[in-house]
C-alpha cells in the first residue's frame, strides 16, 4: 500500500510534467492540469502527515515531527490510563462480568464432545501431569517422599493402632478367612516337602528303627496325623486349636495396647525398619516403577487415566450446564475473584503495561503502532491525493466562472 500510494503521487506528478508539456487550448487541459496540480499538493501534503508521526520527513529535524517517538513516554502514560479507567477499574469489570454466566459457558464447552473441547483439556491434563512427573529429579522426588513418609511413621506410635485393627478384625470374625488359608498354606508346604520331613525323621530315628524299618512307619504316622489335624482345623470351625490360636490373637492385641515393653519393642524394630537400607532401596524401586506408569498412562490416550479424565470432565461439564445453584456459586465466586484482581492488581497491570512501552526504543514504538494501524495509513495518503485533485479541479471552476 506504501508503494501504492507513492506510485499514485508519482503517476499525478508525471501527468502534470506532460500536460504542461503538451497541453493545448483546450478548456479541458485547464481543468486536467488543476487536478494534477492539486493531486501533487494534497499527496505530498498527507505524506508528510502521515512521515511526521513516526519519522521525521526526509531526515530533516523540522519541528513537531517524529510525533510518537519523540512522546512515547507519554503515550505510554496515556495507554495505561486509559486502560485502568476503561477496563481495569472494579466498578467496569463488575458491570462487564455481571450478566455473564461463566458456569454455563464453561460446562457446554465440556460436555459438548462437537467441540473436541473435552479431548484438549484431557490431553493438555494428561500431558502435563506426563511433563510434571518428568521433569522431577527421580531420585531426588524418591528421597523427599521416603523422608516424609519416615517423619510421619515416626511420629505415630503403631503398636496401639496395630493391636485396635487386631482386636476390630477378631470382634467381626475376618480373621477366620485368613487363619483357613494359613492352615491351607500349611498343607500344601507340608505335601510339597513330604520328602524332607521324611528325610528328617529318618536321620533323628535310632539305628535299631532305621534297621527294622519303623523309621518310614513312624514318618507316615507323623505325617498322616498332621494332615489329619490339618484337615480337621479346616472343616471344624470350633477345633481347639483354632480357639488357641484365636486366644494368642486376642492377647497380642491386647499386649499391643497396654503392654509398655512389647509396645517398646515394635516402636525399636519400626525404627530399624525405617533405617534399613534395603528398605529404602525397595522404596525406590518401587517409587520409579510407580513414577513410569504414570506418565505411560498419562501419555497413552487409550488407557484407563485418559478415560478417567474424560468421564471426570464431562461431569462437570454436565454439573456446570444444568445445576442453576451450581452456576450461581461458581458465577458468584468467579465475579468476586475477577473483581478482587482487578482491585488488588490493576495499579500493577497498568504499570506493566506504561513500563513496557517505555522500555521500547523509539523505532520499535513507531514500527509497532504503524503496523498496527496497518493500511489506513496509505489509503489517507491516496485520499489526500484524490481529494486533493477533485478540490483542484472544483477551484479552477470557480477562477474561470468568476
Amino acid at each position: 500500500m506504501r508503494l501504492f500510494a507513492t506510485g499514485l503521487l508519482l503517476a499525478m506528478a508525471v501527468a502534470f510534467i506532460l500536460l504542461r508539456r503538451f497541453g493545448g487550448e483546450h478548456p479541458g487541459w485547464g481543468y486536467a492540469i488543476a487536478f494534477t496540480e492539486a493531486a501533487m499538493v494534497g499527496g505530498l501534503a498527507d505524506w508528510f502527515a502521515v512521515t511526521a508521526l513516526f519519522r521525521r520527513p526526509l531526515g530533516l529535524p523540522i519541528p513537531h515531527t517524529a510525533i510518537i517517538p519523540e512522546n512515547k513516554n507519554r503515550i505510554a502514560d496515556s495507554m495505561a490510563t486509559f486502560l485502568r479507567d476503561n477496563f481495569l477499574t472494579p466498578q467496569v469489570v463488575a458491570r462487564r462480568v455481571n450478566a455473564f454466566n461463566f458456569a454455563s459457558s464453561a460446562g457446554g464447552f465440556l460436555s459438548d464432545p462437537g467441540r473436541g473441547g473435552e479431548s484438549r483439556l484431557r490431553a493438555g491434563a494428561a500431558n502435563l501431569v506426563a511433563d510434571v512427573l518428568e521433569s522431577l529429579d527421580p531420585d531426588r522426588l524418591g528421597n523427599q517422599i521416603r523422608a516424609g513418609m519416615a517423619r510421619q511413621l515416626e511420629r505415630v506410635e503403631i503398636a496401639p493402632l496395630l493391636g485396635q485393627m487386631l482386636s476390630a478384625t477378631i470382634a467381626d470374625r475376618r480373621h477366620l478367612p485368613l487363619l483357613d488359608g494359613a492352615i491351607r498354606w500349611a498343607g500344601e508346604a507340608l505335601e510339597a516337602n513330604e520328602e524332607l520331613v521324611r528325610t528328617m525323621i529318618r536321620e533323628r530315628a535310632h539305628g535299631l528303627l532305621r534297621f527294622t524299618g519303623l523309621d518310614s512307619r513312624i514318618a507316615n504316622s507323623v505325617l498322616d496325623g498332621l494332615y489329619k489335624l490339618l484337615a480337621e482345623m479346616i472343616v471344624q470351625p470350633d477345633h481347639p486349636l483354632k480357639a488357641k490360636v484365636e486366644q494368642m490373637l486376642q492377647g497380642l492385641a491386647h499386649d499391643l495396647q497396654h503392654d509398655g515393653a512389647l509396645r517398646a519393642r515394635v516402636e525399636n524394630a519400626k525404627r530399624e525398619l525405617i533405617a534399613n537400607p534395603a528398605v529404602s532401596q525397595w522404596w525406590q524401586g518401587v517409587w520409579e516403577r510407580l513414577r513410569q506408569q504414570l506418565i505411560a498412562a498419562a501419555r497413552d490416550p487409550h488407557t484407563a487415566l485418559g478415560g478417567q479424565l474424560t468421564t471426570m470432565l464431562g461431569e462437570l461439564g454436565n454439573a456446570l450446564r444444568d445445576d442453576p445453584r451450581l452456576q450461581s456459586q461458581i458465577n458468584r465466586f468467579a465475579r468476586r475473584t475477577l473483581v478482587g484482581v482487578t482491585a488488588r492488581y490493576g495499579d500493577e497491570i497498568v504499570r506493566l503495561v506504561s513500563e513496557t512501552v517505555k522500555r521500547w526504543d523509539a523505532r520499535t514504538v513507531s514500527d509497532r503502532i504503524e503496523g498496527a494501524v496497518g493500511r489506513d495509513l496509505q489509503f489517507i495518503r491516496i485520499n489526500g491525493t484524490l481529494v486533493g485533485g477533485l478540490f483542484g479541479v472544483c477551484i479552477h471552476a470557480v477562477d474561470r466562472w468568476l
